[in-house]
């Protein structure tokens, strides 16, 4: 619901944050989009592993076709490579030749960390060194860190390949990424793979206005917190004259497009499966507009992150796709509390739209039970 203060400024609670959230992650109905200007609209899909993109995209577009993505990453219009986290993203191929400089400074603070093992290294002489070697040929990161060994056998063998993933903007080639498709982790700069250079560092300010189209409505710290990125402020006060504000029921300072869809918070939100490490978990200091608080800490074992499960817009378990050889497809579904028959029946109608359109399974059987780690 949205109030409004003393002080005249709408107050946003939570159910009005995750309708207006979902609507603009395209999960409040399925988009006709293609999948390249979905990954735009969406500003890029995390994607540690090769298949949670495409899951992602098959839970927002409307006739989705994994081939689609697929085709995009062979024609080198959609790339995989680290952006915002520190973590590998597809991105149009315009989004990372201007965001992978945008977090640059974020990429050398990274470094920070691995200072010990660093001892003695020239960081410029080792991006020198990389460039000339990944774009003579593409290489994995086994060959890229025997060669850096070779010129600092004293270094620490982790520290070298993460300098060179922080210095340079070093895309992972295909095959790796193509949909059913096996292929490691080879590298090449973003300029070599593209044949153009990337943009100067940009001003953040366009960037902020694509991220409250995303995620918004939000706050500097829900900004900083999905870019990995700090001192924000001062875009969002340059951009302020152009912004709506809000506040969220505990106070914070929200801003948002004028014209961005803020739906009723009684909006129907239908189930939806989403992959390991889907933004929408994952772009806010504050995530209770998504994840309740009695389930936070629910989606992750360790390290390990679960495929997440959203009922009524709001995580609601955790699921598991198991694929035989023979064609057949087992889906297991972890509802963290108890379902509604109704709300049974529609998360197993949505897991079963899921299940023909991301395997072609002969067969498949739609189960409620534990999903182990």
């Amino acid at each position: 619901m949205t109030k409004t203060t003393a002080s005249a400024v709408p107050v946003l609670g939570t159910r009005a944050l995750n309708r207006a959230t979902l609507d603009r992650q395209l999960l409040l109905r399925r988009t006709a989009l293609p999948a390249d200007a979905a990954v735009e609209h969406l500003v890029g899909l995390q994607a540690q592993n090769v298949k949670p993109p495409y899951f992602a995209l098959a839970a927002r577009l409307d006739g989705f076709d994994p081939e689609e993505l697929s085709a995009l990453m062979a024609s080198r219009d959609v790339v995989r490579i680290v952006t915002m986290r520190s973590t590998i993203h597809t991105h149009t191929a315009d989004d990372c030749l201007t965001l992978r400089p945008l977090v640059q400074a974020a990429r050398d603070r990274e470094l920070n960390a691995f200072r010990k093992g660093l001892a003695g290294v020239n960081l410029e002489r080792l991006a020198e060194l990389s460039r000339e070697l990944v774009e003579a040929e593409p290489r994995t990161v086994k060959q890229l860190r025997e060669a850096l060994l070779a010129e600092w056998p004293q270094a620490d063998p982790q520290a070298l390949t993460v300098a060179a993933r922080c210095k340079l903007p070093l895309v992972q080639t295909t095959p790796r990424g193509l949909w059913r498709h096996s292929g490691q982790v080879v590298l090449t700069t973003v300029e070599k793979w593209l044949g153009r250079p990337s943009e100067p560092e940009p001003a953040p300010d366009a960037t902020v206005l694509r991220y409250l189209a995303a995620f918004g409505p939000a706050s500097v710290k829900d900004m900083q917190t999905w870019a990995g990125l700090t001192r924000l402020r001062d875009a969002f006060e340059r951009l302020r004259p152009r912004l709506l504000t809000f506040r969220d029921e505990r106070g914070t300072e929200l801003f948002d497009l004028p014209d961005a869809p803020r739906p009723a918070p009684d909006t129907p939100a239908p189930p939806r499966f989403l992959p390991e490490f889907d933004n929408l978990l994952l772009s806010h200091a504050d995530r209770t507009r998504v994840v309740p608080a009695e389930y936070k800490g629910r989606s992750w074992n360790g390290n390990q992150a679960f495929c997440t499960l959203l009922v009524d817009g709001f995580l609601a378990g955790v699921w598991r796709l198991e694929e035989s050889r023979d064609g057949a497809a087992t889906l297991t579904i972890e509802p963290f509390g108890t379902l509604t028959r109704l709300q049974r029946d529609e998360v197993a109608a949505e897991g079963e739209r899921m299940l023909k359109v991301m395997t072609g399974a002969s067969s498949y059987d739609i189960r409620f039970g534990t999903v182990a780690a």
